[in-house]
């Protein structure tokens, strides 16, 4: 035993004892941090505490229940286990949980995805349980192929591990296919009848440039999958579940596994606990845990840690889950919609880092799912409350600002004094990462409390968009807070409205929109630019088609009005293009022929003569004078908010930019706009020049979508969308009527205001 280890062992007991009995705090990450910090082989000492072995739960939904039902399960059989329950995951609380804990014979850890390849081959652990990968963080995580990579690379560099899988997963199973590891594949054996959702994040084949098709989807890309252009497949079950049954009281299934068929119950009734049934089944079963054991741990599981935490506050029934990802969120939404009864929501999205800070991933949700439900109330709260307020305005949904899950249930008590509500209106709280912990306080003090409840305030109206208290300005949105921002006062004219103008009616040609590729070009919420358009247009009774142009399908530039390019991961970004260029000819007498186009990060790339796919060099479009060029690696990344002025907006524009390319603009070429805050980088982190107008071409790296604060610029387009129509059609140009844009603007303003 060496002095370091000595050293860091004392140092980790000391910081732990003062976190708990004198900071009043968790020692869940520090202690192990800094014992880290001074014997960073520290792990490979402390496998040995573990003295049969550790199992680690990886994935991006799903850890922290799955791996504490693990714990649970081994402890059930009579196993004593180390585990970090609190869901602190990363290599710091790995290791405060060895430290802190006493000797056992197992170790049971979820680890953060990136982390894995850090934390693997020093614990040399016996199984890793890969759940699931998912778009999620992309700030800090990337595309999912340098996940795919990271996990592959800590496999390889353990290779006694045995890799339990979902192999309902195509990118699960594209790392299960690359790995020297033992392999069991695991997943469902049959449709759960699931609706789909807009947006998935595997679309492309994992082994060649075909698409992936299914013979059934379960939601996101899991599901029985196949490529028609090469043998990529999803793999033979090793463990697969069937006669799936989905209700109130839970999901039951059969397992079938190499030991023949048995029958498993979870209590969770939702279609992602049937995969989080089927993966612990699995690993218990490879591990030697009895199924009376895992069943018992699975029929007594209650976390209530706010993942699917129940309540009974004042008479009605609350649900808290966490949601941190589309997929994710598309799942807590099918919970919600299937209560056909009046109910309060409440959304709450902060970007802290551990949340990551572009929050673009809004608008992959599916939030028309709750749009017309009656007697539904919505309600926005997080530090970015204003940017999910305009997600959920375009999704047809009134939701005020509220300051936290209290100010929600004031407001709730309003509802039901008025009639608006009966009082046993059930309530769903749905949060990510770092949102989550406050509303989960402050409903565990409102339980505790439930025998003796005061009388709530009187409320301010729910008409009225409550925020939190201003902050100091900063150029990250962890360090300051939101306030309720000041209607636009630009303009006293009569503004439209969506109620009075959605139904108009109109013997009007439609603007048409052509979406391209959106199967390719959707990584950061892109496609929420196209929704915002054709609403914008709808609301002002103005006809609108749009034409989302898949892979492999063709367009008439001549009869379309606006076209739209998203951005998508290499692979997926170098198709589109390929495709993009064999239109080229076309593409280019649309734009000359003052056809407005906007194209976001990928796509605005491949609008100039070369873009970088990967570190490679290759031809664009030559539509702008322009090149992209990358003075280092794809790791190094120009990312942040940022604050821009545009000649195309009276207000400044907000956005998110996220790309490691540095785009040049020929002589003449004029930047969409100038980046003005203390933080962002534009083009190139040295002229400060951001994306490139043309005509009536406009490229950006601005993510968010780009139009969802900037709605001024969504006007603009549609102007010029309107004159392509008079030009194509002969139909007189429509006035844009003024639209209610305080929403849209109190987003801008407090982002303004954080990044000034």
């Amino acid at each position: 035993m060496s002095l370091r280890f000595s050293l860091a062992k004392a140092a980790g007991a000391v910081s732990t004892w003062g976190l708990r009995h004198v900071a009043r705090r968790p020692a869940a990450n520090l202690p192990g941090k800094i014992a880290l910090a001074i014997d960073p082989s520290l792990l490979d000492e402390l496998r040995g505490k573990c003295a049969q072995g550790s199992v680690i739960t990886v994935g991006t939904n799903g850890k922290t229940s799955t791996n504490n039902l693990l714990a649970d399960a081994f402890e059930a059989a009579g196993c004593t286990i180390i585990c970090n329950r609190t869901g602190a995951n990363l290599a710091a609380g790995i290791t405060s949980a060895l430290l802190q804990q006493p000797a056992a014979q197992w170790g049971v850890f979820e680890c953060d995805e990136l982390w894995l390849a850090h934390v693997l081959p020093r614990l040399r652990s016996n199984y890793v349980l890969l759940l699931n990968l998912f778009r999620d963080q992309l700030d800090r995580c990337g595309e999912i192929d340098r996940i795919q990579t990271s996990i592959a690379g800590a496999l390889a560099a353990s290779p006694d591990t045995v890799l339990v899988y979902n192999a309902d997963d195509p990118l699960c199973a594209r790392i299960a296919d690359e790995v020297p590891n033992r392999t069991v594949a695991y997943g469902l054996d049959e449709s759960m009848g699931l609706a789909q959702n807009t947006v998935t994040d595997a679309q492309m084949c994992q082994k060649c440039d075909g698409m992936v098709r299914y013979h059934y989807r379960q939601y996101g890309q899991l599901g029985d999958y196949f490529c028609d252009q090469c043998d990529f497949a999803r793999p033979t079950l090793d463990f697969a579940g069937r006669d799936i049954a989905i209700g109130p009281a839970g999901v039951t299934m059969e397992v079938c596994g190499p030991a023949g068929c048995e029958s498993v119950h979870t209590p969770q009734p939702t279609p992602y606990a049937a995969y989080n049934l089927v993966a612990s089944y699995a690993l218990c079963r490879e591990a030697g845990i009895p199924t009376a054991d895992f069943q018992r741990a699975q029929d007594a599981f209650n976390p209530r840690n706010g993942r699917l935490q129940r309540y009974r506050l004042g008479g009605r029934d609350v649900l808290l889950n966490l949601a941190k990802n589309p997929t994710g969120f598309n799942q807590n939404l099918k919970i919600v919609e299937a209560d056909q009864g009046p109910k309060m929501v409440a959304f709450f999205i902060n970007d802290q880092v551990a949340d990551g800070h572009d929050i673009s991933w809004i608008w992959d949700i599916d939030f028309e799912e709750l749009a017309g439900q009656p007697g539904t109330v919505v309600f926005a709260g997080g530090s970015r409350a204003h940017d999910l307020a305009v997600r959920l305005k375009y999704a047809g949904i009134e939701a005020a600002v509220i300051e936290n899950i209290e100010d929600a249930f004031s407001r709730l008590g309003a509802l039901v004094a008025a009639g608006t509500l009966p009082a046993d209106a059930a309530v769903y709280a749905i949060a990510n990462y770092t949102a989550l912990p406050q509303v989960h306080a402050a409903l565990n003090a409102m339980e505790a409390a439930e025998p003796a409840v005061a009388p709530a305030p009187t409320p301010a109206p729910i008409a009225e968009a409550a925020g939190a208290s201003a902050a100091p300005t900063s150029c990250h949105p962890e360090r300051s807070a939101e306030g309720a921002e000041p209607k636009d006062p630009a303009t006293s004219e009569p503004s439209a409205t969506p109620a009075s103008l959605a139904s108009e009616e109109s013997p009007e040609p439609p603007v048409i929109i052509a979406h391209m590729l959106p199967d390719l070009l959707n990584l950061y919420g892109d496609g929420g630019n196209v929704r915002i358009l054709e609403q914008r247009l709808r609301w002002r009774g103005i006809p609108v088609e749009v034409r989302r142009i898949q892979h492999g399908e063709a367009v008439d530039f001549s009869q379309v009005d606006l076209v739209f390019m998203g951005g998508g991961p290499d692979r997926e970004q170098k198709l589109a293009s390929e495709q993009l260029l064999a239109m080229r000819d076309e593409l280019a007498a649309y734009v000359e022929g003052d056809g407005p186009l906007l194209a976001i990060c990928g796509g605005y790339q491949i609008l100039g003569r070369q873009w970088l796919w990967g570190d490679e060099l290759v031809p664009g479009l030559g539509l702008i004078d322009m090149e992209t060029r990358r003075p280092g690696t794809s790791a190094d990344r120009l990312i942040d908010n940022m604050v821009l002025e545009s000649p195309l907006a009276a207000h400044p524009v907000v956005g998110y930019e996220n790309h490691a390319g540095r785009t040049y603009l020929g002589e003449g070429v004029e930047g969409f706009g100038r980046v003005v805050s203390s933080c962002g980088h534009g083009n190139n982190d040295d002229d400060r020049v951001e994306g490139a107008r043309y005509k009536n071409v406009v490229g950006t790296y601005s993510h968010g979508p780009l139009l969802s604060k900037n709605p001024e610029v969504a006007d603009w387009l549609l102007a010029r969308a309107l004159e392509r129509r008079t030009q194509r059609t002969g139909t007189p140009t429509a006035d844009l009527a003024p639209l209610d844009d305080s929403a849209e603007l109190a987003a801008n303003a407090s982002m303004v205001k954080r990044l000034s």
